[in-house]
């Protein structure tokens, strides 16, 4: 594999939006595992079978035995009773170290699936890994809940499962992050849900709403309050005002997350970006994902 576009120099600065394009190709690869059928075959094997006890058992295992409240917290959009349905029973049903090692290979397989064996064991692999896995570690555990509990996870041996790991902790380093930029920017649950997904690079309205639990009236109650604050219009789009509150979110994700990437440098932050472009672009070449999964629709 080599580059196909002019490389940053060393010690050149790195681009503002630099850590958030790396993180998008590498969260990529790691949300393949909540769409794979090797997941709930897996965890189907530990007596949890339904999809959201499934969804809420493989993330929130870091965290051990925890209950509604944190899962809850942590996770930030998910309609609280819908978690207190599954939680913490599920953790009746199977211990988290459990549900963890279940994770792992249902990942393994599905990697495998997806990308096939020779690019699973190809030096670009071990070098992806080996770039990612030095990105975290600037990342900083402080006020970073699900990041915490995944770095205190070992580093399995084998490269892609290394990387995935390390895409896991980059991917929730940001997203806890994130978390303090919603409620920064007021943003409640729903509310984060209904104007990222008129944005038309979020879930549908049907996924989220199927996933995290919410009612078609709480979501049209949302759209009721952020019109209220000139951030939808009558159709349900985002105004001026809402595009430009929904870019300060992620800018100010970005500046909460740019230490990972700072750390690993402008020509590295390029070459992963680039190695993990190739890697999620054969997933989805793959079929890792839904095909009416993203859009306004």
């Amino acid at each position: 594999m080599t580059s196909s576009t002019t490389s940053a120099p060393v010690g050149a600065a790195l681009h503002p939006r630099a850590g958030r394009r790396c993180h998008n190709v590498l969260n990529a690869l790691h949300t393949t595992h909540y769409f794979s059928p090797d997941v709930g075959r897996e965890l189907a094997a530990l007596g949890i079978t339904h999809p959201k006890a499934v969804n809420f058992a493989i993330r929130a295992a870091a965290l051990g035995a925890v209950g509604a409240g944190t899962v809850t917290a942590t996770f930030y959009n998910y309609q609280p009773d819908t978690v207190a349905r599954f939680v913490p029973e599920i953790w009746r049903t199977a211990a988290p170290e459990d549900v963890l090692a279940a994770r792992l290979r249902a990942v393994d397989t599905t990697l495998r699936r997806l990308l096939g064996d020779e690019a699973l064991a190809s030096p670009e692999m071990a070098e992806a890994a080996r770039l990612a896995l030095r990105a975290t570690e600037a990342c900083s555990p402080s006020g970073r809940p699900l990041y915490a509990a995944h770095a205190a996870l070992p580093v399995p041996a084998e490269p892609h499962l290394a990387y995935w790991h390390a895409a896991t902790l980059l991917r929730e380093h940001r997203g806890d992050g994130h978390l303090a930029a919603l409620l920064d920017a007021e943003l409640d649950p729903v509310e984060a849900l209904v104007s990222h997904t008129a944005t038309g690079k979020s879930m549908t309205p049907t996924w989220n709403l199927n996933t995290r639990g919410w009612t078609q009236e709480d979501w049209d109650a949302a759209v009721e309050r952020l019109r209220g604050r000139g951030l939808v219009d009558a159709e349900g789009e985002l105004t001026e005002s809402g595009v430009a509150l929904r870019g300060q979110v992620e800018e100010r994700t970005d500046r909460l997350d740019r230490a990972p990437y700072e750390h690993l440098g402008a020509a590295d932050v390029e070459r992963l970006t680039e190695l993990g472009t190739v890697f999620a672009g054969a997933a989805l070449e793959a079929g890792a994902f839904p095909a009416d999964l993203l859009g306004k629709g």
